[in-house]
C-alpha cells in the first residue's frame, strides 16, 4: 500500500459534505441533544441555551467549542467588528464558567494563531511551571514516587497558571479589542448562571468526593452537598468578580495582586475540611513564581503532507512534533486506496512509533537538548516507517529511534513505558472574515484539575504538574520529563492549522484528552484529507488511539466491529474506551465561506456557529 510521497493536495468529496449538511441540518440546526432529562424537576427556570448544532457553514467568521454559551459569546465578538482573537479569548473566558473541570484562570493551554495580513502561523506557549524549588523529586518520597493520587488532589500538583498571561500576549499581539470588554460575556454568564447538562453533572458527581474535602469547592459545586441537577442554573459570583478584577486591573492582578496571595495561600496550605480523611499535601509556589511567569512566544511545528503544511505546537508541547512524525511515516502510504483495516493498521503503528520516540525526546527544551527538527525530518520518519509490517503488528514497548542518526527499521535502544497523562481539557477554534484562524486548546489537566477552589476566587486550580513523570520512566533510559525549577512539563496538547501551498487556511483542529489528544488530531487529519470524509464526520468518527502501550483502545463503534477481529489477526490487542477526546475545527471553503464542526455525540455533542448561515457547499470544493 505504498507510494512515492505526493505533493498535490487531494480532493476531499463535497457530496459527502453536503449529505453531513443534510443529517445535521445546517441551515436550521436541531436543538442540543448534550442536557440529559432532568433526574428531578429543576428549582428554578434556566436562562434560554443557545442552539446547538455540531456543523454551521457561512460568512463573516466562524467559532467552534464544546459548549453552546462559549461558542455563542465568541461568535458575538465577532459580530461586533472582533477578530479572531478576540473571539478566542472571549470564548476561552466563557468555556472557564461553563467548563470549570476542564479549563479556567487557574491553568494553561497553548495558542497557535494564523495571521492573514503576512499569511503566517505564529504560538503562545502559555504552559504552567513549576515553583522555582522544585527538582527531580518533586513526586517523590523516600525515593520512591508518591501514589498519583496523592499528587492530583494536593498543592503540590499546582503550577503557575498559564491562562491569564496567554490572554494577554495573544491580545497584544493579534488582538483589537480589551481584555476588560472580552471578559464582560463571562462575567455575565457567571453572575446570571447556564444551563446544567448531563455533562456537567456527571462530571461534578466524578468529583463528589473530592470536592466534598474542600469547603470552597463544596460550597460552589455542591451546594446543599448535592449534585447539581440536570436542567437548573449554576450560577458563579465569586467568579464574575474575579472576572471583573481581570477587566479592571489586566492580568497583573492574577500575579501581582491579592489574587496572586490568594493562590499561594491556597497552594501552601490547602484548606481541607477538618473531618475529611485524604491526605493532601501542601505545595511550595511563591507569590515570587507567578511574578516571574511570562509566555513563550515561539515559532510553530512545520511539516509537509500531500502538498499541504501543516503546522503544530513545538515543545514544551509533544504535539507539534508527535503530529508530524506521525504525519511524515504515514505519507508514503496509500491512505485513501487503502481498506479500512490497513489505514487503522497504519495510524495504529505510525503512533506507536511517534509515542516510542517522544517518551524519550520531548520535554521543556530550556531544560532538555529537544532534537524538534530532526524529530520532524523525513529522513527520520522514513527511518521509522519501514519498521511497519502489513501482515503483523509490532510490539510496545517499542525502543525509540535516533534522530540524530537515523538508521532504518532499526530496532536497538532500551524502551520505555508512556506515562500517564490527565485527559480532561477543551479546545476551541476560531475564525474572522479577514482569514485569521486560532487552534487554541486550554486546560486545568485532570477533570476538576486539583479539586481546590481558590476561596471566594470561583476557580479551580491546576494539577498539571502530575503531567511531570513522578519517577524515570525506565531507569536506564533518560526521561526528558522529570519535574526541575520553573520548568514546563511536557504536553501532548496539539492545537494545529493547516494552510494549503498559497498559505491560506484549509482548516484548523485540536481536541482534548490527555496524550490521546495526539492520535485524535491525527485521525482527524487523516480522515478528512485521505479518507474524503467531511470535517464534521471525521471528528465523529470512531477512535483508536495507540501510545506505545501494550494495548490499543478502541471506542465502541470500532471495538464492537468486524474490524476489531481483522486487526487482532494482525497481532494487534485491545482494550475499551467509552470516549475518546472531543475535537473541535474550521474549515476555509474556496468561495470564501467557513464551515464550524465539532463533535455530533462526544460530551454530550459540540458547538460550531458561523456569524451569517448561509447554504451548503457545493460539490466544487476542493481542499
Amino acid at each position: 500500500m505504498r507510494r512515492p510521497a505526493a505533493r498535490t493536495a487531494r480532493n476531499v468529496s463535497v457530496v459527502a459534505i453536503a449529505a453531513a449538511m443534510l443529517s445535521v441540518g445546517a441551515a436550521a440546526p436541531p436543538q442540543s441533544s448534550s442536557a440529559a432529562p432532568p433526574t428531578e424537576a429543576p428549582a428554578k427556570t434556566p436562562p434560554k441555551a443557545p442552539v446547538k448544532s455540531p456543523v454551521a457553514v457561512g460568512h463573516g467568521g466562524a467559532v467552534a467549542s464544546v459548549d453552546t454559551d462559549a461558542s455563542a459569546a465568541g461568535l458575538d465578538v465577532l459580530r461586533r467588528g472582533g477578530n479572531a482573537v478576540d473571539a478566542a479569548v472571549a470564548t476561552a473566558a466563557a468555556l472557564g464558567v461553563t467548563e470549570p473541570y476542564s479549563a479556567g484562570i487557574g491553568g494553561g493551554g497553548y495558542f497557535v494563531y494564523y495571521d492573514a495580513k503576512s499569511r503566517s502561523v505564529h504560538t503562545v506557549d502559555g504552559r504552567e511551571t513549576a515553583p522555582r524549588s522544585a527538582d527531580a523529586t518533586l513526586f517523590q518520597e523516600d525515593g520512591k514516587p508518591i501514589p498519583f493520587a496523592e499528587g492530583m488532589t494536593s498543592g503540590l500538583g499546582v503550577g503557575t497558571p498559564g491562562t491569564p498571561a496567554t490572554w494577554e500576549r495573544a491580545l497584544d499581539s493579534w488582538g483589537s479589542v480589551s481584555l476588560r470588554e472580552l471578559l464582560k460575556p463571562a462575567e455575565k454568564l457567571a453572575k446570571d448562571g447556564f444551563t446544567v447538562d448531563g455533562t456537567f453533572r456527571s462530571q461534578t458527581a466524578s468529583n463528589q468526593a473530592r470536592f466534598a474535602d474542600f469547603p470552597a469547592s463544596a460550597e460552589l459545586f455542591l451546594p446543599g452537598g448535592q449534585l447539581p441537577v440536570t436542567g437548573s442554573v449554576f450560577k458563579n459570583p465569586d467568579l464574575a468578580r474575579t472576572y471583573a478584577e481581570l477587566g479592571r486591573r489586566g492580568t497583573d492582578a492574577l500575579y501581582r495582586g491579592d489574587l496572586a496571595r490568594d493562590i499561594v495561600r491556597t497552594v501552601r496550605t490547602p484548606p481541607v475540611d477538618p473531618d475529611a480523611t485524604r491526605k493532601v499535601r501542601a505545595g511550595d509556589l511563591t507569590t515570587g513564581d507567578l511574578a516571574a511567569y511570562r509566555t513563550k512566544k515561539q515559532a510553530p511545528t512545520k511539516v509537509s503532507y500531500r502538498g499541504l503544511d501543516v503546522y503544530g505546537m513545538a515543545p514544551s508541547s509533544s504535539g507539534g512534533t508527535s503530529v508530524g512524525e506521525a504525519l511524515n511515516i504515514l505519507e508514503r502510504t496509500d491512505l485513501a486506496g487503502a481498506s479500512q483495516a490497513t489505514y487503522l493498521h497504519r495510524f495504529i503503528e505510525a503512533s506507536r512509533i511517534t509515542f516510542a520516540d517522544r517518551g524519550r525526546w520531548l520535554g521543556d527544551p530550556a531544560f532538555e537538548d529537544v532534537p524538534t527538527k530532526a524529530l520532524l525530518s523525513q529522513r527520520f520518519a522514513d527511518s521509522r516507517e519501514c519498521l511497519i509490517k502489513d501482515d503483523v503488528a509490532l510490539k510496545s514497548p517499542l525502543p525509540p529511534g535516533d534522530p540524530s542518526n537515523p538508521v532504518p527499521c532499526a530496532t536497538g535502544g532500551t524502551a520505555a513505558p508512556t506515562t500517564y497523562e490527565g485527559e480532561n481539557t477543551t479546545h476551541l477554534t476560531a475564525a474572522d472574515k479577514w482569514g485569521n484562524v486560532v487552534a487554541y486548546t486550554l486546560t486545568i489537566e485532570s477533570t476538576g484539575g486539583s479539586g481546590i477552589t481558590v476561596p471566594g476566587r470561583g476557580f479551580l486550580l491546576n494539577n498539571e504538574l502530575t503531567d511531570f513523570s513522578f519517577a524515570a520512566a525506565n531507569p536506564a533510559v533518560h526521561d526528558p520529563n522529570l519535574p526541575g525549577p520553573g520548568k514546563r512539563p511536557r504536553s501532548s496538547i496539539s492545537p494545529t492549522i493547516v494552510l494549503d501551498e498559497r498559505d491560506r487556511p484549509v482548516l484548523a483542529l485540536g481536541s482534548p484528552g490527555g496524550a490521546t489528544i495526539i492520535t485524535t488530531v491525527l485521525q482527524t487529519l487523516t480522515g478528512h484529507l485521505d479518507r474524503g470524509l467531511p470535517l464534521v464526520d471525521a471528528i465523529a468518527a470512531p477512535r483508536a488511539s495507540q501510545r506505545n502501550g501494550a494495548t490499543t483502545e478502541l471506542e465502541p463503534g470500532l471495538y464492537d466491529s468486524p474490524l476489531r477481529a481483522q486487526l487482532e489477526a494482525l497481532g494487534h490487542t485491545f482494550t475499551r474506551n467509552p470516549e475518546i477526546g472531543a475535537a473541535t475545527a474550521v474549515q476555509r471553503l474556496p468561495d470564501g465561506r467557513w464551515v464550524a464542526a465539532a463533535e455530533k455525540d462526544r460530551r454530550g455533542g459540540g458547538s460550531a456557529m458561523v456569524v451569517h448561515p448561509a447554504g451548503r457547499p457545493s460539490n466544487s470544493y476542493t481542499g
